[in-house]
């Protein structure tokens, strides 16, 4: 292994400045679920799976003559699926006489790499684990009242009772958001976010800000300039006794484009439309009518053809009472579908549903090898030193190994313009 092309600097002639890093904001790895038993303090390789419970469903009769009801634990899965190192190799000169008393720099930098890219990961499960949504992608979320509305619809479809939601807004949005607080005759709030210019917790929610939501690249349905060009007619599903309703045949005004439609595109059931009913949400317990739009995530990229568009989506759609009923009536042809543009895509969450592992790695033998977890927040992380014998070379590796999911329906985005 050749040693890089390094640029160092003669000891005598620098001193340690104590700049700080140029850190992004990590609270996505900082709040995600990571304590399981005992898996981040056992080693494991890429493919290990953690395995979590989510509460079964059931729906209740008015009688007191039993309708027993198959009972299913529902389970959801993390594979640690992802790898990330950041490297670096010295001569023995270089190390003697240059970096020696430096190296605790050059492992900060590396771990706040290797930290950026593990954020970047977590932070992109909101695109695919999110299909309810507040904001339109066009106009901007920058009131109070927008965030109370946010967490009205949020809770409208089944509360986490007596925790703490969580939302992760982008950081640019703060700041307008602060200063329409800052206009309402409210003191002790006003004199707390004037102090500290950040949202802090609001309407039992605690309110982070980050540079790193993903960013959602719409296909060109959802990118049209027109409301009517945005929006899908349903021409039949995969089940018509609506049962469990995944896929709807289109009619679109993008008659041939193998861009209509991408992976992750995001959809919203329009009310008013002629002798149609306006689909809403069940509550998730109860199986009562909600105030909860009917919103939908789009599982494939799709072309369009002809006029027509075929999606599938998720959740799957059901108006037949169950347990797994959860809407208020059958999809039918008529009905439609309005696609949101591009957009940032920030998130609401509560009960601590985003999951994050990060196992110990197995040692190096026959390198020297560390393993840090840190007991508190449920991280791994490994260093390997050592040299290659004969050739006069020094390396370090940082690397990690993690997985991470979110739980959709204790999720919801927020679209922020781009």
């Amino acid at each position: 292994m050749p040693v890089p092309s390094n640029i160092l600097t003669q000891v005598q002639t620098y001193n340690k400045s104590n700049l700080a890093l140029l850190q992004n904001m990590h609270c996505f790895v900082a709040t995600a679920n990571k304590m399981y038993q005992n898996f981040q303090n056992l080693p494991a390789n890429l493919g290990a799976t953690v395995t979590f419970d989510a509460p079964p469903r059931f729906t209740t009769v008015n009688s007191l003559v039993a309708s027993f009801e198959a009972a299913e634990q529902r389970i959801n899965s993390l594979t640690v699926d992802q790898e990330v190192s950041t490297s670096y190799a010295f001569t023995a000169q270089n190390f003697i006489f240059n970096v020696e008393d430096y190296m605790e720099k050059f492992g900060r930098s590396a771990i706040a790499e290797i930290g950026a890219k593990i954020e970047e990961h977590v932070s992109s499960k909101i695109l695919n684990h999110t299909y309810r949504f507040y904001g339109d992608g066009t106009s901007s979320i920058n009131s109070y009242q927008q965030l109370a509305t946010a967490l009205a619809y949020f809770r409208t479809y089944g509360a986490v009772a007596n925790v703490e939601a969580e939302a992760y807004l982008p950081d640019i949005a703060v700041p307008t958001i602060i200063g329409s607080g800052l206009s309402q005759f409210v003191i002790d709030r006003n004199e707390d976010i004037a102090m500290s210019w950040e949202l802090g917790k609001f309407s039992n929610c605690k309110w982070y800000q980050t540079n790193r939501l993903p960013v959602h690249i719409s296909g060109n349905i959802g990118n049209a300039a027109a409301a009517a060009d945005r929006t899908l007619t349903v021409v039949s599903t995969n089940d018509p006794t609506g049962a469990n309703i995944t896929q709807i045949v289109c009619t679109t005004t993008d008659t041939t484009d193998a861009n209509a439609i991408f992976e992750n595109d995001l959809g919203a059931f329009v009310d008013g439309v002629s002798n149609r009913t306006n689909v809403r949400y069940l509550t998730w317990i109860g199986h009562s009518y909600s105030s909860a739009p009917c919103q939908i995530r789009i599982t494939a990229s799709a072309a369009s053809s002809g006029g027509n568009v075929t999606i599938n989506i998720f959740p799957g759609l059901s108006s037949v009472p169950g347990k797994n009923q959860n809407i208020n009536t059958n999809i039918v042809a008529g009905m439609k579908i309005i696609l949101q543009p591009s957009h940032r895509r920030g998130l609401i969450t509560a009960g601590k549903p985003l999951y994050l592992a990060m196992p110990q790695l197995p040692q190096q033998v026959p390198y020297p090898t560390s393993n840090e977890i840190d007991p508190a927040t449920g991280c791994s992380m490994r260093l390997t030193y050592g040299s290659v014998f004969g050739q006069n070379t020094m390396g370090n590796i940082h690397d990690a190994i993690y997985g991470a999911t979110l739980v959709d329906e204790y999720a919801m985005a927020m679209l922020f313009p781009l």
